[in-house]
């Protein structure tokens, strides 16, 4: 979800302004895809790099997160939601960390989506989080397959599968540390547009341009 800060400085706003815009899309494509038979939605709201950012921005985006959360348990609700967060929260204050949990067990019988935040999350931190978490059993794995399956059932998202589509705002084009290991064969596109100004039409057209590609997968 990239471009609040720079869709804010565009409208000479401060850059938590383009934050709050951003919360508002976020709840719009999150209801769309539970509507719309989308079985998981993963948002990058918060890397391991993002700790680097001004000091009054991260406080601001920590206030916000929590509030989002404790505010959107009822649309959660109301709309069959299942929420879940990926990534390292243990660097999260006390209080955060409890709404993080206690939204996930009040959602965790919800079926119509997955909604995963991935928060202080970054995939070369997950991936070595997995692999101290199974260093045992990798010790014993025999070969290659074996090695690969114990580091997949460990990663934060092994409920969840592989990505089928991976889609970023804003123009630039790269992955920046999102889900490296899932997206080994998802179909990527990149969309000028910044997260503020994304909205359920253009989604609907990445999704439809999305099933007229042929996924081989390796294969003919």
């Amino acid at each position: 979800m990239d471009g609040n800060g720079r869709w804010a400085t565009n409208q000479g706003k401060r850059r938590v302004e383009g934050h709050k815009k951003g919360v508002e899309v976020v709840r719009e494509i999150t209801q769309w895809s539970a509507r719309s038979q989308i079985e998981t939605l993963t948002l990058y709201a918060f890397s391991t790099e993002n700790w680097r950012r001004p000091q009054y921005e991260v406080e601001f985006l920590m206030k916000m997160l929590h509030n989002f959360l404790k505010s959107e348990l009822e649309t959660y609700m109301q709309n069959n939601i299942r929420f879940f967060a990926i990534g390292d929260l243990s660097n999260f204050s006390k209080p955060l960390q409890k709404q993080i949990l206690e939204v996930q067990e009040a959602t965790q019988n919800n079926t119509a989506l997955n909604q995963v935040l991935a928060l202080n999350y970054g995939a070369r931190d997950e991936i070595a989080r997995a692999v101290l978490k199974s260093k045992q059993a990798l010790a014993m794995a025999q070969g290659a397959k074996e090695v690969e399956q114990i580091i997949e059932d460990s990663l934060d998202t092994q409920e969840f599968g592989d990505v089928d589509l991976l889609i970023r705002t804003g123009g630039e084009q790269r992955l920046s540390n999102f889900l490296l290991w899932q997206c080994f064969y998802a179909e990527l596109f990149f969309s000028p547009t910044l997260w503020p100004d994304f909205n359920v039409l253009e989604l609907e057209s990445i999704v439809d341009a999305f099933h007229q590609r042929s996924r081989r997968f390796g294969g003919l």
